[in-house]
């Protein structure tokens, strides 16, 4: 007998509420014969895609507006974080890279940074999120991402985001924290795996759309600024894919 796998329909009788700024990073190792990317897996009890397999990210707090780095936003990256509407700063493009980077640091242990160059603020003076960095002697370091994907959550849903999903590759992590992947912490599992093997699965279709992007991306040789930026999101009653554009 065929049996078809269960679709989870999402609740979407939420009030409207305006998504907020959230950056997603995916670290891509390709120290093996095979390519993997890191994912974890979602504490079943939160309320955002409990017990998925998601990569590591969050929303854009304070700290990453004003946050000291290692090196500026390569020009190009910038101006892939400016397409679109509405209009954003170059600060606000570099708070989503720099939100990246922390959030990937809190729910991984795993930090992208470097020692600060001449004349830079010293990493001591940082705590809370950024302690590994400042015990470190590390600042964050955006330099090496690349903007793959842009994509906002449909209307009606308990959270809404407006998420830039990066990559990086694995070898610019500087530093590894400890016991930050557990049983109750937001991932309890981290897993480095091939692009649409079997713990993707069940991942949610956002995560299965971006990495099959991604997937593209690295068919055609090494990441760069240039190639287009798919831009999902709902418009008349479904998702929408669209290239990120000046007036997208």
């Amino acid at each position: 007998m065929n049996v078809q796998p269960r679709v989870e329909k999402e609740d979407d009788s939420h009030p409207y509420v305006r998504p907020r700024d959230a950056a997603t990073l995916i670290l891509i190792d390709r120290s093996g014969p095979r390519l993997k990317v890191l994912v974890g897996k979602r504490h079943d009890k939160v309320v955002f895609m409990p017990g998925k397999f998601v990569f590591p990210g969050g929303r854009v707090d304070s700290t990453d507006h004003r946050i000291p780095i290692a090196a500026p936003l390569p020009a190009a990256l910038e101006a892939n974080l400016m397409k679109g509407r509405p209009k954003i700063t170059p600060a606000r493009a570099r708070a989503l890279a720099v939100a990246a980077i922390r959030e990937a640091c809190e729910e991984t242990g795993l930090c992208l940074g470097r020692p600060p160059g001449p004349g830079a603020a010293a990493p001591a003076k940082l705590g809370g999120a950024w302690a590994p960095f400042a015990d470190n002697g590390l600042l964050p370091d955006p330099s090496g991402l690349f903007l793959i994907a842009r994509a906002i959550t449909p209307p009606g849903r308990v959270r809404r985001f407006d998420t830039r999903f990066f990559s990086a590759e694995a070898s610019a992590i500087a530093h590894r924290v400890p016991d930050v992947v557990h049983a109750d912490a937001e991932l309890v599992e981290l897993v480095w795996v091939e692009i649409g093997s079997e713990p993707l699965a069940d991942a949610h279709n956002m995560t299965k759309s971006v990495l099959r992007q991604l997937d593209k991306r690295l068919a055609t040789g090494p990441l760069s600024h240039d190639a287009p930026i798919p831009f999902f999101h709902w418009y008349g009653g479904g998702m929408q894919m669209d290239t990120l554009g000046p007036d997208a």
